[in-house]
Order: structure tokens, then sequence, then C-alpha cells
């Protein structure tokens, strides 16, 4: 299987379960691995026969501007769900990092993986 790779999206989410979290746009950073075939568009040279990674990026803007959530964990099962069913993607491995929710941390986060590899 092949993957299309989106490393550290940088996402504006309102995010978090303490009421000042609610108020206010914090940055997330997004990494995605999408299992797909990309030898029909290498050899024909055809955006159309593989994962568009800048419309998908796009797509996660947008989903980020109109949903906020409590937790990541809700927010990255929402993003591969929303990656699977209007992509059609088989297979992704999705890293969601909240820098800075731990003083003593980098970032703070899920790393799941969704469906069937190499199909």
């Amino acid at each position: 299987m092949d993957m299309v790779l989106i490393e550290e999206l940088a996402l504006e989410a309102v995010i978090g379960v303490y009421e000042w979290e609610k108020r206010i746009h914090q940055r997330l950073l997004l990494t995605l691995e999408l299992g797909c075939d990309i030898a029909q568009a290498a050899r024909d040279d055809d955006l159309g026969a593989t994962l568009d990674y800048a419309a998908i990026s796009q797509r996660l803007q947008q989903y980020c501007s109109e949903h906020q959530f409590e937790l990541v964990e809700t927010f990255a099962e929402r993003i591969a769900a929303l990656l699977r069913e209007e992509f059609g993607i088989a297979w992704l491995r999705l890293t969601l990092k909240k820098p800075g929710a731990v003083a003593d941390a980098a970032f703070v986060g899920v790393r799941i993986e969704r469906g069937e590899y190499g199909r």
C-alpha cells in the first residue's frame, strides 16, 4: 500500500474541557498517513487518480472551523470518519497534537489507525 502524507497541518480549533478553553481557538497539529494506490496517478500524471492533499487539507480546515469538541480523542475519531467517508480512504493513521496543553510537555495528543491496511 502506498501512502499520501500530510505532516503537521496546523488547525485552529475550539477544543478543551475547561470553560476558558471553550471561548478561545487553540492550535492543533495534525499528521496523516493515508493509504491508497498511487500507481495509476503516477503512470498517468493525474491528480484525479490519487488523494488530493490540498483538497483534504482545505476540508479539514473547514470542518475544524465549524465544530468544537472537548476531547482530542473525539476530534480525532470524527476526522478519521470524515476522511474515510468523504474521500474513500480505506486505511489511515492520524496523529493529533495539542501543543502547550501540559506545562512541562511539548504537546499532548493521540494517534489512531482506522480501516484495513492493504486494501
